[in-house]
């Protein structure tokens, strides 16, 4: 496998952990959604057929479990078609260099996202001083540094359709990141929110830990453009999604998602966007 295949140099373990740690939940007969300490990936596909995909990378460190849960599902040797990535930052990607030599499979996420997977930039640095608990104190911590997946990361199509995984589409979320994706199948109204919404309070410690469900905006010590990422929220909400799966927190569906979604979509001024921190007036240039 080429030498291109890279994390950045600030790639750690980040011993952060929560009660959902480890935990599994069949969301629907083809959607498994498993928790890597904090932040949840997705298995999309059936187990009958054997095709898959594997939405998000979990942690860093964190690919010999992604691989032994894949093949508790999938079967021993079970390799996915693909890798499809709401975005880049760590807890998204802590894996995937790892999991793409070993299972030769093509990344996708929107193209807008690629030079932070291809090398080439670097995320702006979480903010440590935005309004929040402890895991925002901690973010320092938390790598940065582009990683470089070379040409097994490509775009995802223009036509909103995502590979590998008929019925669903791809919608342009961005504010947490710039090229952040959530992905949406129409028939029964899932939506995988990356963390455009999560359904945990991921600057708060104790609820990290606990995982206190409520309908939350993205993680604030991440998150560079709130306009954006309010107008992301509306996007999703007009959807009315049944189900939805978050980065972090738990899956939820019916009246407490769609009342959440839409306080949140209403209220996010109030809700989300932080009393101060060095992103709250808009990106810095």
């Amino acid at each position: 496998m080429e030498k291109e295949l890279s994390y950045g140099s600030d790639y750690k373990f980040i011993p952060a952990t929560s009660i959902g740690n480890g935990v599994g939940i069949s969301v629907l007969p083809d959607i498994f959604c498993y928790t890597i300490q904090i932040v949840n990936i997705i298995f999309a596909g059936n187990p009958d057929t054997k095709e898959f995909v594997l939405v998000d990378a979990g942690m860093p460190k964190s690919a010999d479990e992604i691989i032994r849960v894949t093949e508790e599902r999938f079967g021993s040797g079970a390799s996915p078609k693909a890798i499809i990535l709401t975005h880049g930052h760590f807890d998204h990607v802590g894996a995937i260099v790892e999991l793409v030599q070993k299972w030769e499979v093509p990344v996708y996420a929107h193209e807008l996202e690629l030079p932070y997977l291809t090398g080439k930039m670097s995320y702006p640095e979480p903010d440590p001083t935005v309004e929040g608990g402890m895991v925002a104190k901690m973010s320092p911590l938390f790598p940065n540094e582009p990683i470089n997946l070379g040409k097994h990361a490509s775009a995802l199509p223009l036509d909103g359709s995502v590979p590998n995984m008929p019925g669903f589409r791809w919608i342009h979320t961005p504010g947490h990141s710039i090229g952040h994706v959530s992905l949406f199948r129409d028939s029964d109204r899932l939506l995988i929110a990356g963390d455009a919404v999560i359904t945990v309070r991921q600057d708060a410690l104790y609820k990290v830990i606990t995982q206190e469900q409520e309908v939350n905006g993205p993680p604030r010590y991440l998150t560079t453009d709130w306009p954006e990422a309010w107008n992301s929220v509306k996007k999703l909400e007009a959807l009315k999604p049944a189900v939805a799966i978050t980065g972090h927190g738990i899956p939820m569906s019916g009246e407490p998602l769609t009342n959440g979604l839409s306080k949140l979509a209403n209220e996010f001024d109030k809700l989300a966007i932080p009393d101060y921190g060095k992103y709250v007036d808009g990106p810095l240039h």
